[in-house]
């Protein structure tokens, strides 16, 4: 990985619009800074498209769409995509399975979530599971004492032996039915959406994460940054970002935002 500053204007200039996660890359230690979302808006500003890629749930993203300066969000892990469409001033929502079956997913992960529960004491179900409509949300570190490595291994381990798909965040092990993830989804959204093809999104847009559930999007992507506490995690992703910034969460978002936005003037 590189340093920020070693960014070159050549990069800045074709890019096109942001994709980026949220906790611990938009954040700051839980919390949601000024100084990023003022960069946020200072993109906006730029005219760049702006989506998160969130393992957050259904209600934090009808917020988010609603709400931010971003052009949508896609959110569960690639369970849905929302935008809000300013001409009829309506929220628009994308979701990859029907009603019907997300009744029967819901009864499969009830039953994962026990398990769970009983196999890792330490562990417990996300406080905003009840925003959730597709996934599992098992906390290890945002409201409960942080777990070891070895009862973040556990809790993927019950949900790989039920044939559920996994990812684990800064904060959360999240399980979910299906063949989405959040690159998948995020591929529709700009095909759908936008009309942009991948092709072409992944030479004009950057990706900007900060843990192993985003190696996916570091993969894919030709331009991406990690946020300074990437570090923590570098022995644990194979495909890590081209660049770093110098600052963690949403100080290094900001000092990202302020990167492109000099070279791009």
């Amino acid at each position: 990985m590189k340093d920020i500053d070693a960014i070159t204007p050549a990069e800045c200039s074709r890019i096109r619009g942001i994709l980026f996660d949220i906790d611990d890359t938009f954040t700051l230690e839980g919390k949601l800074i000024p100084q990023a979302f003022s960069a946020l808006w200072k993109l906006h500003e730029q005219g760049l498209i702006l989506v998160p890629l969130t393992g957050r749930p259904a209600g934090w993203c009808d917020h988010i769409a609603r709400m931010w300066p971003v052009d949508g969000v896609v959110g569960e892990n690639g369970a849905f995509y929302y935008y809000y469409d300013h001409e009829k001033c309506k929220l628009c929502q994308r979701y990859i399975f029907s009603a019907e079956e997300v009744a029967h997913k819901r009864k499969e992960l009830e039953s994962i979530k026990d398990e769970i529960l009983r196999k890792v004491p330490g562990a417990r179900v996300s406080s905003d599971q009840p925003f959730r409509i597709f996934d599992l949300a098992i906390d290890f570190r945002e409201d409960v004492t942080p777990l070891n490595e070895t009862e973040v291994e556990d809790i993927c381990r019950v949900f790989s032996q039920h044939g559920a798909e996994y990812k684990v965040s800064s904060i959360h092990v999240n399980g979910w039915f299906g063949g989405y993830n959040k690159l998948s989804t995020t591929r529709l959204f700009l095909e759908e959406r936008l009309t942009i093809s991948w092709d072409e999104a992944v030479n004009t847009f950057i990706f900007v994460g900060d843990s192993p559930n985003d190696e996916p999007m570091f993969e894919a992507m030709n331009l991406t940054i990690g946020v300074a506490n990437i570090k923590h995690f570098s022995s644990k992703i194979k495909h890590l970002p081209r660049y770093v910034t110098n600052e963690s969460g949403g100080l290094g978002f900001a000092e990202m935002a302020d990167k492109i936005i000099e070279h791009r003037a």
